[in-house]
């Protein structure tokens, strides 16, 4: 594919071994592409510093201890995160919706779809009360046969998008516009809404603790790579990149 990383050229074969694992991706042969490059620089890196290993793998395990380190979470930041999202550590909250389905097929553009959810809200808007009427009629979801009713839901229960939307909503709330999911646009309203119990900051500081150590990690690992990118010399494909170290 003419790519080369600090003059060592890549070679297609190693593209071909790492595409089955990004086929999910929104376009596999790019980040295959991505990986491949920067896995080269890591090992270059590894190399240049004298780090040794096993194989390939430990090499870069090694590296990455050394240069991407970053602080634990105190207590302090961990009571900041606990006091700032209190819904994440709400158990046994429920709501009680309903929604109406407009599903995105390919015969029908998502836009022409979109439109018809928003003309749908508009009415809903005007007129709350023929909400169970216009969802047996129009609603793609087999709960249009008992009013669009999705009866009590708890966190976590639906699609991370709608499930972010429904704990937003207060009692009685329609959502402001349709909410967009893998199934398609949804008109949604919570009709009742059930309180949780928050849990105590002792009972989940070490999970506060490994999710900002975890975030903290991936935050310094991409800045790491940036900087190997942006002192790198690679032809043939353009990575974003940094020439001098970023905020840590």
């Amino acid at each position: 594919m003419g790519i080369s990383v600090n003059g060592v050229e890549i070679d297609d074969a190693l593209i071909e071994q790492e595409l089955p694992h990004h086929q999910q991706a929104a376009n596999p042969l790019k980040q295959s592409v991505h990986e491949v490059v920067l896995r080269t620089l890591l090992l270059q890196e590894a190399a240049r510093l004298a780090i040794g290993g096993e194989d390939d793998d430990a090499r870069i395990e090694a590296l990455l201890a050394r240069e991407v380190q970053v602080p634990q979470a105190d207590l302090e930041t961990c009571l900041a995160y606990y006091n700032k999202h209190p819904r994440q550590f709400t158990r046994g909250e429920m709501v009680e919706a309903r929604h109406i389905l407009f599903q995105v097929t390919p015969t029908v553009p998502l836009e022409l779809v979109r439109d018809m959810a928003e003309e749908m809200l508009a009415a809903l808007r005007a007129e709350p009360d023929r909400f169970e009427e216009l969802a047996a009629r129009y609603s793609n979801c087999a709960s249009g046969a008992v009013g669009g009713s999705l009866g009590q839901l708890s966190r976590g229960e639906c699609v991370p998008e709608f499930d972010e939307v429904l704990f937003r909503l207060g009692a009685g709330e329609m959502a402001a516009r349709p909410v967009e999911t893998r199934f398609g646009l949804h008109i949604v309203q919570v009709l009742r809404r059930i309180g949780g119990v928050l849990l105590p900051f002792e009972a989940v500081r070490s999970q506060i603790a490994d999710y900002l150590a975890t975030a903290a990690w991936q935050r310094g690992l991409h800045q790491y790579l940036q900087l190997l990118v942006g002192r790198a010399r690679i032809e043939g494909i353009s990575l974003e990149g940094s020439a001098t170290p970023l905020v840590q």
